[in-house]
């Protein structure tokens, strides 16, 4: 297995792990991006994230995709977006070796802090981070916007 930095060529590979995420936290339906996408966000002058992936026999089996925030508290920080690896290569170590990398590019770039989001249900995933001394934060929501809230929003604003 080796792990690398992906590559603008990994992208439809990344697309179907992702697809696969979506399957596996009930969504199927939820991804909207494309190869396309990816290819632009990731890969142009000022790209909106990273990846590490995970080959094995030259087959992408797991990606890690992350970026660069900003904690007014604390600085840099990454936020570790996604964590995944096809589901008949679970169980091989593809999955903390990317978990890995992501540590050290953390420590390498100075950030004080990665951060993450899991399902309340994930309890493998709970269980890991927690073994590998991650801090579950049980007194913090996630608060999102979709695209009809924004619309909805934005109609108000203006009508005010």
């Amino acid at each position: 297995m080796i792990i690398r930095k992906g590559t603008i060529q990994d992208m439809p590979s990344v697309l179907l792990l992702i697809q696969e995420l979506a399957e596996f936290e009930k969504e199927p339906n939820a991804v909207e991006i494309s190869v396309k996408d990816l290819e632009k966000d990731g890969f142009s002058e000022n790209p909106l994230f990273q990846t590490f992936v995970a080959e094995v026999e030259n087959e992408v089996v797991g990606v890690a995709l992350y970026y660069y925030r900003y904690s007014t508290w604390k600085g840099k920080t990454i936020h570790l977006e996604d964590l995944v690896v096809k589901e008949n290569k679970r169980g091989t170590g593809a999955g903390f070796a990317l978990y890995s990398e992501i540590i050290k590019q953390g420590q390498k770039e100075g950030v004080k802090r990665i951060e993450w989001n899991v399902l309340d249900w994930n309890t493998n995933a709970i269980q890991f981070y927690e073994k590998s001394g991650a801090t579950i934060l049980d007194d913090w929501k996630v608060v999102q916007m979709n695209e009809n809230g924004i619309s909805k929003f934005i109609s108000k604003l203006k009508n005010n």
